[in-house]
């Protein structure tokens, strides 16, 4: 008999094809509905495939997270309501350089479009929506999970918008049951290194492997900020964790490493896994003309600015809350030396594949 019926938006994204499988392998009685762009239909098919027997759990609708009704029709949308036990909202748009009309469609209208699906399920446990840390902008020092609006200023639209979704989520959590979750750096799976897109700390390896093999790599001054990186596995794990909380509801969670590294340490601990030496001979605002100028590396970066970025905050994320409500679950983030080894070689994998054909790969939200 299946009891719970869960909703993702975002698929096909790596964060929520992870979620997807996860929750698929860990809950037997649970189906899963997706509503996927019509453009990403054929893709989300043939990773839907690849689950096996678990896809017959699972239902595709084309939809836009983003329009009325998440552009559904009146019969999807009923069936949907009677049905549906919880929503992971997923679906957003993170990519830096994003113009202020998508990041706003996205990330600001698609929560709308969330809370009120919500709105319509009369069965509905939780709606867990997949925020940032970064939208905490240009802060410094603690930032505490119940905070969001505090005046900062934002490195970019992106970040922005998805600290005005949250702000959408906020106003509903009094009447709905809702849990937000803020990764910090996200990165790939932490034991296959499925990636999708070589953005944030993959720059750093793009950086490392791309120099000629006798310079040392050039570290930023100011490395001593924070720079916190989170595998997508974990992020996944952890949402689904506290969204079957009932004491999760109108929470907002941080998602990080328990390590406190510095910009400084995770670059050498990423230079020590590709065989590199390190030397501290630059400016951050250098970081970007670097990269851009890296024959190895420009031909894989659309928008170096979402690393600089990152090197510039000097936030560091409270996590007490969630740390509270995960001690029982036996989720803990894996340290970052534990999976630099598989960063490090989906960046030469994608170096081999991409090199020859001088490909860039695209954005995706």
């Amino acid at each position: 008999m299946i009891r719970e019926q869960l909703l993702v938006t975002g698929y096909p994204s790596l964060q929520a094809r992870k979620l997807v499988e996860y929750v698929l392998a860990a809950e037997p009685e649970t189906r899963v509905a997706l509503v996927v762009p019509p453009e990403l239909t054929s893709t989300a098919r043939e990773h839907l495939a690849r689950l096996g027997k678990d896809e017959t759990r699972t239902e595709l609708f084309e939809g836009e997270p983003a329009a009325l009704d998440m552009g559904l029709s009146g019969a999807e949308l009923r069936s949907l309501s009677r049905r549906v036990t919880r929503i992971h909202h997923v679906a957003h748009e993170s990519y830096v350089g994003a113009d202020r009309a998508t990041a706003e469609r996205v990330n600001v209208q698609g929560a709308v479009e969330a809370v009120e699906l919500a709105r319509s399920c009369g069965e509905l446990s939780c709606l867990i929506h997949h925020s940032t840390a970064h939208v905490s902008g240009d802060r410094a020092g603690i930032v505490y999970e119940s905070e969001l609006d505090e005046g900062q200023g934002f490195h970019s639209v992106e970040q922005e918008t998805r600290m005005r979704a949250e702000l959408v989520m906020r106003r509903a959590m009094a009447k709905l049951p809702i849990a937000v979750v803020r990764p910090t750096m996200v990165v790939g799976d932490s034991d296959t290194g499925e990636a999708d897109r070589l953005d944030g700390a993959y720059l750093l390896v793009m950086l490392l492997l791309g120099l000629p093999g006798d310079l040392a790599v050039p570290l930023p001054t100011g490395s001593n900020n924070p720079l916190d990186i989170v595998p997508v596995d974990y992020v996944v794990k952890a949402a689904r964790h506290l969204g079957l909380r009932r004491d999760a509801r109108g929470q907002t969670f941080h998602l990080a490493s328990s390590e406190k590294l510095t910009a400084q340490e995770v670059f050498d601990t990423i230079a020590k896994a590709g065989g590199r030496r390190t030397t501290r001979s630059i400016l951050p605002s250098r970081i970007a003309t670097i990269l851009s100028r890296t024959p190895a590396v420009a031909r894989f970066i659309h928008e170096p600015r979402a690393l600089v970025q990152q090197l510039a905050t000097k936030a560091r994320y409270d996590t007490r809350h969630g740390d509270r409500l995960l001690a029982d679950s036996g989720l803990t983030c894996p340290p970052l030396e534990s999976y630099v080894a598989t960063l490090v070689a989906t960046v030469q994998e994608r170096f081999r594949e991409r090199q020859s054909t001088g490909e860039r790969p695209e954005p995706q939200a």
